[in-house]
């Protein structure tokens, strides 16, 4: 299992001999809308498109996840798997092969299964995923924003899990990104081997007033001692951006 994260909520993983591009960004500035005076992020150094890319993975139809520029620079012919919503702009786009999965089904691409689990929920209507990968005896499962779907609880142990490890906050509304306790949580569930943090700002150029207000809570040390605590093994990682991180002794 090779695990690379490239910045925002973008990853190359390699599970077994299946290469995933999840949720990519790599065309022009991030923004949400016409909102740049919001939020824009911009990378700092160039990073190309992974080659032999054999599926798209997105867990989200907003623009940090479902990046519109990005995808009309992919081959049509790539699979993609995405959340209802991300799968009407994949659509959209003329991808081939589009696999909306609503929470809990589940597709099969070579020796790799596909379970999609309930993530964020953005606004009343538009339930966006989760995904738990298994291929071999190896697990993952993926969610970017801390939502983590209660279905979980008794699902049983996985290997590696990324998500949010620490809350990120705005004044007044709270955790936009929920780690600490619920991803404490969350380890009590799946009693990982590793879990990785992820949408982090990394090498980002971030404008507008959002980033501004934005605050981190905690430490990975601090959440690693709670882990410890109760009796968990689990090894918190903070990702480099572009190295790749093997993982073979641990699973």
């Amino acid at each position: 299992m090779q695990l690379t994260w490239l910045e925002s909520n973008t990853w190359l993983w390699e599970l077994g001999y299946t290469r995933i591009l999840v949720d990519p960004w790599f065309v022009g500035a991030l923004t949400f809308g016409n909102t740049p005076w919001l939020f824009q992020a911009e990378r700092s150094r160039p990073c190309a498109m992974p080659t032999d890319v054999d599926v798209i993975l997105l867990s989200q139809g907003l623009p940090d996840h479902c990046h519109e520029p990005t995808l009309r620079t992919c081959d049509r012919a790539l699979p993609v798997i995405a959340s209802p919503s991300a799968a009407k702009v994949a659509q959209g786009l003329g991808f081939e092969t589009v696999i909306a999965l609503s929470p809990h089904q589940t597709y099969t691409y070579r020796d790799l299964t596909i379970q999609a689990t309930k993530g964020a929920s953005i606004g009343p209507r538009q339930q966006e995923n989760g995904y738990v990968l298994r291929w071999g005896t190896q697990s993952l499962y993926y969610e970017p924003h801390g939502c983590h779907d209660s279905w979980l609880r008794t699902y049983g142990k996985v290997d590696v899990v990324i998500t949010p490890l620490l809350d990120v906050c705005l004044p007044v509304v709270g955790a936009i990104l929920k780690g600490g306790k619920t991803a404490l949580e969350l380890g009590q569930w799946l009693q990982p081997k590793v879990m990785i943090t992820t949408a982090g700002n990394g090498t980002l150029r971030l404008q507008g007033w959002l980033p501004r207000l934005l605050s981190v809570k905690g430490t990975l040390e601090e959440l690693q001692v709670s882990f410890q605590r109760l009796g968990l093994n689990t090894r918190l990682v903070e990702p480099v951006a572009y190295t790749p991180l093997v993982l073979l002794a641990e699973l």
